[in-house]
C-alpha cells in the first residue's frame, strides 16, 4: 500500500483525537453518518480480541451501522506493533477511499495516528529476546531513566509505569540506532548506537495530505467527571469478569499488567494484592494521568482544530469537504 497515491489525489482524511473519556467514538460516528465516512480505530489496546470493556471498545450498537476497522485484529497473547498498525491502517484507508467514502481515523494513541498521517517509515523490528531479558531485570524507574536519557521527547509521553512499552521503546532505539524524528521541531541528530542501522525517517510530509485534524477539548474538571462515571459504568458492565475470562484463556498476570490502566489494577486486585477500594482509587488516578499525557502529545500538533461539541466539528467538516 502506498499512501502517496492517495496524497497525490488530495484524498481527504479526517482525524478525531483527544484524551480518554472525551467522547471521540460518539463524535466519529456522528461525522461518519453525516458525511459518508467509515472509521479506523487508532487505539493500542482495542486491536486485541477479548479486551472490550477495559479498553472502552465501541459496541456494535454504538457503531450505528458505521463500518469500523482495526478492532479485534490481534491476539492479546501476541505483541502488536505500531508498524503492524500502520500497514493495516494504510490498507483500510485505501479501501475506504476507493469506494468514495471518507476515511476517519479515531483514537487516543497519538503515535498510531502520527504513524499514518505523517507516513512514518517504521522498520519491522524483530524481538531481541536477549536484550529484553537484560532490560526485564531492571525496575520501571531504571527503564524510564534510561529512555529519558536516550529519547527525552518520547519519555514525556510514554506510560512510565508500563514496563512493556518502556522495553519496546528502548528496543527500537538500540536496534535501529535512532529515535523517531519529531515533525514539530527541527530534526534531532540520530543516536550513533550501531553502524548500518536502518533509517527511521519521515517520507513525504503532512503538507501533502488533505487532512482535517479534530481534537476534542474538555475542561480538566469535566474530563475527571467523565472518567469517574465511565469507570463506574465499566465495573457494572463486567470489567472484572472480562479480565477473569482473559486469564482463563491463558493470558498471564504479567501480560495483563503490561497492558496498563484498567488491566494492570484489575489484575492486581484479582491476585489479592490490593483491595477493591484501592483498585478504584488507583485506576481513577492513573486514568487521569494518562489523559494528561495524551493531551501533552496532541497539544504539540499545530494542525489540530479543537472543538467542544459536534456542531463545531460539523461546521468544520462542511468547509473541509466543500
Amino acid at each position: 500500500i502506498n499512501l502517496s497515491i492517495l496524497m497525490n489525489k488530495k484524498q481527504k482524511i479526517v482525524v478525531v483525537a483527544g484524551p480518554t473519556a472525551s467522547g471521540k467514538s460518539d463524535l466519529a460516528v456522528k461525522i461518519a453518518k453525516k458525511f459518508n465516512g467509515e472509521i479506523i480505530s487508532a487505539d493500542s489496546r482495542q486491536v486485541y480480541r477479548g479486551m472490550d470493556i477495559g479498553s472502552g471498545k465501541i459496541t456494535k450498537k454504538e457503531m450505528e451501522g458505521v463500518p469500523h476497522y482495526l478492532l479485534d485484529v490481534a491476539s492479546p497473547k501476541q505483541r502488536f506493533t505500531v508498524a503492524q498498525f500502520k500497514k493495516l491502517a494504510d490498507k483500510a484507508i485505501e479501501n475506504i477511499a476507493r469506494r468514495n467514502k471518507l476515511p476517519i481515523i479515531c483514537g487516543g494513541t497519538g503515535f498510531y495516528i502520527q504513524a499514518v498521517i505523517d507516513d512514518l517509515l517504521i522498520p519491522q523490528i524483530k524481538p531481541d529476546f536477549k536484550l529484553r531479558a537484560r532490560l526485564e531485570k531492571k525496575t520501571t524507574e531504571e527503564l524510564f531513566a534510561e529512555l529519558k536519557k536516550l529519547d527525552p521527547r518520547r519519555a514525556k509521553n510514554i506510560d512510565r509505569r508500563n514496563p512493556r512499552r518502556l522495553i519496546r521503546a528502548l528496543e527500537i532505539i538500540y536496534k535501529t540506532g535512532q529515535v523517531v524524528p519529531s515533525i514539530y521541531n527541527s530534526p534531532q541528530p540520530s543516536l550513533k548506537l550501531r553502524e548500518g542501522a536502518p533509517p527511521l525517517i519521515l517520507r513525504g510530509g503532512w503538507e501533502e495530505l488533505n487532512l482535517l485534524f479534530l481534537g476534542i477539548k474538555k475542561s480538566p474538571e469535566e474530563l475527571a467527571r467523565r472518567i469517574k462515571i465511565r469507570l463506574e459504568k465499566r465495573l457494572k458492565q463486567g470489567m472484572i469478569k472480562e479480565v477473569e475470562r482473559l486469564r482463563e484463556q491463558g493470558i498471564s498476570w504479567k501480560r495483563l499488567e503490561s497492558f496498563g490502566l484498567e488491566y494492570r489494577w484489575l489484575a492486581r486486585f484479582l491476585q489479592n494484592k490490593i483491595s477493591r477500594e484501592e483498585m478504584i482509587e488507583r485506576l481513577q488516578k492513573d486514568i487521569g494521568h494518562f489523559a494528561k499525557r495524551q493531551m501533552t502529545w496532541f497539544k504539540r500538533d499545530p494542525r489540530i482544530r479543537w472543538v467542544e461539541n459536534s456542531k463545531q466539528a460539523e461546521n468544520l467538516l462542511k468547509k473541509f469537504i466543500a
